[in-house]
């Protein structure tokens, strides 16, 4: 079984899985709860599995892009488990955990086809977002990266294929690009139960990350702004 926890969205997430899929599940979608929650949620989902951190057979984490502090908490504790347990530790790369988790469950609905591009995209502030983008088998058409939408956005596809635009950086497109056959899921939330696929894709060709040097992907640097006001509103 693979622990595996998602904390680059504002969701915290920790699943465990086998191969065949989840076998348990806790998460939150309240705001900022990466730090408060996710020790309690791992030691639940070991609980309800009836087993410990030594019967596992790796650590798996978001490794971004996403929230900064969400990322740095999540790894933090992947690393730690995986090094006290000397467990390997797995790394998933955010869009394309967007890609397994939405895919899967609109498929389903039987809205998409082989001519359905899949766009997982992430909120990078005003008109930028981070985004990847695969064809409906899970081809990487494009590898992620930050950029500023605009009307010209995705023009590189030819329209005879419909969009899927999905996750939290989805809205920025719908006034900006005008282009028909697309599909806006804006309400996606990111979930651990998402990672199973890529994470034991990974564990099977033995992907492991370096624990004492991994680090988050932030795919560009971390910015911290100044208030327009100070403290006594001067």
């Amino acid at each position: 079984m693979i622990l595996c926890l998602e904390t680059s969205s504002p969701a915290c997430s920790v699943s465990l899985c086998n191969s065949n899929g989840v076998v348990a599940l806790k998460e939150s979608r309240e705001n900022k709860s990466h730090a408060s929650l996710l020790t309690v949620y791992i030691e639940q989902v070991l609980s309800e599995a009836g087993i410990t951190v030594g019967d596992i057979e790796a650590v798996a984490v978001s490794k971004g892009p996403g929230s900064y502090t969400g990322l740095r908490i999540g790894v933090s504790v992947a690393k730690g488990i995986a090094y006290a347990s000397s467990l390997p530790l797995i790394s998933v790369e955010t869009t394309l955990s967007m890609f397994h988790g939405i895919s899967d469950t609109i498929k389903q609905k039987d809205v998409t086809d082989a001519k359905t591009i899949f766009i997982p995209m992430i909120d990078a502030r005003r008109m930028e977002v981070y985004y990847s983008v695969f064809s409906s088998d899970g081809k990487i058409l494009k590898d992620i990266s930050a950029e500023i939408i605009d009307e010209n956005a995705f023009s590189w596809i030819d329209e005879e294929y419909s969009l899927l635009i999905f996750g939290d950086g989805a809205e920025k497109c719908v006034k900006a690009i005008k282009r028909k056959n697309i599909i806006y899921v804006p309400e996606f939330i990111l979930s651990a139960k998402s990672m199973y696929k890529p994470a034991y894709m990974s564990f099977e060709n033995k992907q492991f990350e370096d624990v004492a040097y991994f680090e988050p992907f932030y795919l560009k640097d971390f910015i911290t702004s100044k208030p327009k006001k100070g403290i006594i509103g001067r």
